[in-house]
C-alpha cells in the first residue's frame, strides 16, 4: 500500500514503452538505406544528405559515414532548421532554433536528400522543401526517414524508409539516438 502522500500512477493513463528498433535494428536499417541511395543515385557524386534538426542531423552523418566506406570518398553533410518554416508556430510552444549549414559546395544542382527521424503528417518535410527553396535549386530532392508511421496530412512521401510502423493516431514514436539522447533506440507507447 503507497504512503499517504505517494501519488498511485492511474493505470490508464501510464504508457508503456514497446522497443520497436535497437541500436543494431537501427544500424541495419541505415546501412540499407545508404545502399538504396547509392543505387538510385548510380554512386555518391553530386549527392549531398541533409539532416533535419534534431535527430536527422546524426542519422545523415552515420549514413554519410556508411556511405564514404562503401565508396571511399567523403560524402557531403549539412543540417537544415525547418523552425521558421513551420506552419504551427503559432499553436506549438517555442522552439529553440538551430542553425542551418550547408556544405561547401552548396545544393544547387545537387541530388540532396533531406533525412529525419520519423515521418508523420509530413508538415516538417512541407517546412524543409520551404526552406530548401530558400537555399538554392537542387537538381533532385529525395527523403530517407527511420521510421515511416504513417497518418500523413500531405501528399509526402519517402524515397528511403528504415522501417514502416503502422501505429494509432493517439500512440506516440520515440526515436533516442546516442548522439543526441545517449541510447539508440526507436520505441511506441
Amino acid at each position: 500500500m503507497p504512503a499517504p502522500d505517494e501519488t498511485v500512477p492511474d493505470p490508464a493513463t501510464v504508457r508503456a514503452d514497446r522497443t520497436v528498433l535497437d541500436a543494431r535494428d537501427i544500424s541495419r536499417a541505415l546501412t540499407r538505406i545508404s545502399h538504396e541511395l547509392l543505387e538510385r543515385n548510380k554512386g555518391a557524386t553530386d549527392l549531398v544528405l541533409l539532416g533535419l534538426h534534431t535527430r536527422g542531423v546524426p542519422l545523415a552523418k552515420r549514413i554519410a559515414e556508411k556511405i564514404a566506406a562503401v565508396e571511399g570518398a567523403p560524402v557531403a553533410v549539412g543540417e537544415l532548421d525547418v523552425t521558421m518554416y513551420r506552419d504551427d508556430l503559432r499553436s506549438q510552444p517555442t522552439r529553440r532554433a538551430h542553425k542551418t549549414a550547408l556544405p561547401p559546395g552548396g545544393i544547387d544542382e545537387k541530388v540532396v536528400v533531406l533525412v529525419d527521424d520519423v515521418l508523420f503528417s509530413g508538415r516538417t518535410i512541407r517546412a524543409a522543401l520551404d526552406a530548401l527553396a530558400d537555399l538554392g535549386r537542387p537538381g533532385a530532392v529525395r527523403l530517407a526517414v527511420l521510421v515511416d508511421r504513417g497518418h500523413r496530412e500531405l501528399p509526402i512521401r519517402a524515397d528511403h524508409v528504415g522501417k514502416n510502423l503502422p501505429s494509432a493516431l493517439a500512440e506516440r514514436v520515440s526515436v533516442r539516438l546516442a548522439e543526441v539522447d545517449g541510447t539508440d533506440e526507436v520505441t511506441i507507447s
